[in-house]
Parts: structure tokens; sequence; C-alpha cells
């Protein structure tokens, strides 16, 4: 990248805690609305981020992210511009399914291999029907891209999903299934990135625990 390329600014919001967050319910694209405290939490995190000037706010399409993305545009005064491409993973048939349910075959699964690397997790599909994570993860990139290509020096809000967020993290090198685990990253928790279009670079991270 030279020296003085414009960067694009996004920072990444994961969305308030929802009514299937508490029941531990797997969610992908089902529509599970914020729980009380969900709303609250996506008042705290509008507060928090009122002083930064943003150009544009993106967010998923689903409900809990969408909600989220309007309570934080509400004293940005900016609309909100919604699309497919920040959902979260598909999980077909097991959403709205205990996690425990994906958790069991996806153990059965791996018995097979005698090891199991990232390459592997990144590709699997439990189902035919499911989006594997790189598929989840190249939807979600190639939108960061045009973003950052189309927003050239602004700063732009995105309000996402954990699982999608963290997929990209791991991507991107800031971690690995290991140091983030699934449920690091917290409701709302946000990640700062720049980038010049090709390139992207974690800048900030806010609600994400990564494990030593």
């Amino acid at each position: 990248m030279h020296k003085n390329t414009k960067l694009t600014t996004i920072y990444i919001v994961r969305h308030g805690e929802t009514e299937w967050n508490i029941k531990g319910l797997l969610q992908g694209h089902g529509d599970s609305p914020l729980t009380q405290a969900g709303e609250q939490q996506a008042k705290d995190i509008a507060l928090k981020l009122k002083r930064i000037h943003f150009d544009e706010v993106f967010s998923s399409d689903l409900l809990r992210a969408k909600r989220t993305a309007e309570t934080i545009a509400l004293d940005l005064k900016i609309a909100v511009k919604t699309t497919q491409a920040l959902r979260e993973r598909f999980y077909g048939k097991y959403e709205g399914k205990p996690h425990a349910v994906i958790n069991q075959d996806l153990k059965k699964y791996l018995e097979q291999y005698k090891e199991v690397s990232g390459e592997l997790l990144a590709n699997l599909k439990l189902s035919p029907e499911v989006e594997s994570q790189n598929e989840a993860t190249s939807r979600f990139i190639t939108f960061l891209r045009e973003i950052a290509v189309g927003y050239v020096g602004k700063t732009i809000l995105i309000v996402s999903h954990g699982g999608i967020m963290r997929y990209l993290l791991i991507h991107l090198g800031f971690g690995t299934y290991k140091t983030l685990p699934s449920g690091s990253i917290a409701n709302t928790a946000y990640i700062k990135l720049t980038s010049d279009g090709v390139d992207f670079f974690v800048k900030e991270t806010k609600g994400i625990t990564k494990k030593l």
C-alpha cells in the first residue's frame, strides 16, 4: 500500500442481545427480536459512538441488527441502509435449535479426521443448504471492499452479527479458532478497521475476548 493512499475507516458493531441469545438458540438468518437489555445495549453503544462522525450507516437486514443500527443512527441523524450481504452465516435446518444440536453433529462429523485444520472447519457444511464459513466470509468481505472503494477517506458504520465478525477476524489473522472461540464477541462489541479496498487493518476492538 502506498503511504499516501487514502483509507476508508469502517466500524463493525454486533447487534444487541436477543431472545434467542438468552435461550441459547442458533440464530443465523432467524429473526429473533432484541430483549429489553438488548435495546439498552443499543442505546449505550449509540452514546459511545456519538462522538464519531459517520458518513453512512449500513446494516444487515435482519431485525436484530436493523433495530440496533436504527437506535445508533437516530443520534447520528443518518438513514440506515440495509443489505443481505451483512447477514449472519446461514445455518439452514439448525436455525432456531439449541447450539448443542449443531455442536453434537459437528463433533460426530469430525471424529473421522485425525487432525482438524482451520481449512477443514472453514469449508465444512454439515448439511447441503448450510453456508460454509468461507462462503459467509467471502460474502461479507466482498461488501466491505465495495464500501472501502466507494467511500474513500470516509468513516462508515456497519451493524452485523457475532459469527460473521469472528470469521472476519480469523480471516484477517487477528486470531484463530482457539484464541477467538464461539461466543468471544459480545453483544454490541465492535471492530474498527481501515482499508484501501484490498487490504484490511484491525485498528481497535471493544467487547471481544481473545484467549491466549
